[in-house]
């Protein structure tokens, strides 16, 4: 079920909202005049970030939360309620990261990173059902990104926590759905690569610089997917071409497409540059409300690995309906 109101009269919370994907989304409902609530762990951020927000015709509310504290995160609901009077959208959009070996990431950094993007997105779930249920209804989105259909070598607690927030929502949607709340949809978007901070801002510990694999998106293009989520709640959406391509092979050839993402991944997920390990930012806030992350030059790959994407799918595809009718034949 969509939103009850218009986006013009719209409350939206919005976690992770201090720079990439959640400021750009925070910006595209405020031109669309919805009311924001801004949620991060940087104050400063956010409060840029809301004053770009009332520049483009929406209006803003900053609240600092870490979202791996309940509590906080409840107080963010009901302070976005008794500023703006209800709450018809949740984007659960913070998360963190950590690059390395997964028998050489520090336990304690990959336990906070399925604290922050995991339960992170529980606490804003848990808090937002009793408004939205209040409100007559509502969206929740929640940002998995690809990563919850597929899997990159050197990225385990990230993908964990993807492919557990995509079981989360479909077990979330079942019991709405069975216990006479289907009013309220829970969505989940899988954004390909995007040019956000996140890279520059992961924990690494592989002693290279890493970089996004290409094709690289804009965030406006997750933006845009979230704000038509809103508008028409789907169980599943993609964001970025290459997301929808990836997520076809490894449906179709699930063993093949595990190797070669992971040896795509080896190749193009690291720079030239060493680089001496880092907790960037598990524990710490590091967001300057912005919505890039620079990776403009990788950024022209987009059109032509999209096409290598597209003719390794349509290879895929073939191959399976060949081995398909090779094992048909046999069978007679």
């Amino acid at each position: 079920m969509p939103l009850s109101r218009s986006l013009d009269e719209a409350t939206v919370v919005v976690t992770g909202a201090s720079s990439g994907i959640g400021t750009a989304t925070a910006y595209a409902l405020a031109r669309r005049g919805a009311a924001v609530v801004l949620a991060a762990r940087s104050e400063s951020a956010l409060t840029r970030v809301a004053q770009r927000c009332r520049e483009l015709g929406g209006r803003a509310l900053v609240v600092p939360t870490d979202v791996t504290d309940a509590a906080s995160v409840e107080r963010l609901a009901d302070r976005a309620a008794a500023e703006f009077g209800r709450i018809d959208g949740w984007i659960n959009n913070a998360a963190v990261g950590v690059v390395g070996l997964f028998d050489e990431i520090p336990v304690a950094e990959f336990r906070r990173v399925l604290e922050v993007n995991l339960l992170g997105t529980v606490h804003g779930l848990r808090a937002a059902l009793p408004y939205l249920g209040a409100a007559g209804g509502g969206v929740v989105v929640n940002n998995a990104s690809v990563l919850a259909e597929v899997a990159m070598p050197y990225q385990s607690a990230y993908n964990a926590t993807k492919h557990a927030i995509r079981g989360l929502a479909d077990t979330v949607r079942q019991e709405l759905r069975v216990t006479g709340r289907g009013n309220i949809s829970i969505c989940t978007v899988l954004p390909a690569t995007i040019d956000t901070p996140f890279f520059r801002h992961t924990a690494n510990h592989t002693g290279r610089e890493l970089v996004p694999p290409p094709p690289i998106y804009p965030p406006e293009t997750v933006a845009a997917t979230i704000v038509r989520l809103l508008r028409r709640p789907r169980r599943e959406a993609y964001a970025g071409g290459a997301a929808r391509l990836i997520g076809l092979q490894w449906r179709l050839a699930p063993a093949l497409a595990e190797r070669t993402l992971g040896w795509y991944a080896h190749r193009t997920q690291f720079g030239p540059g060493s680089r001496a390990d880092s907790t960037g930012n598990v524990f710490r806030a590091d967001a300057e409300g912005r919505r890039e992350g620079g990776w403009y030059g990788r950024r022209r790959q987009l059109v032509r690995m999209t096409a290598a994407f597209g003719l390794a799918a349509a290879g895929t595809a073939v191959g399976t309906m060949a081995a398909r009718t090779r094992r048909a034949r046999t069978d007679r």
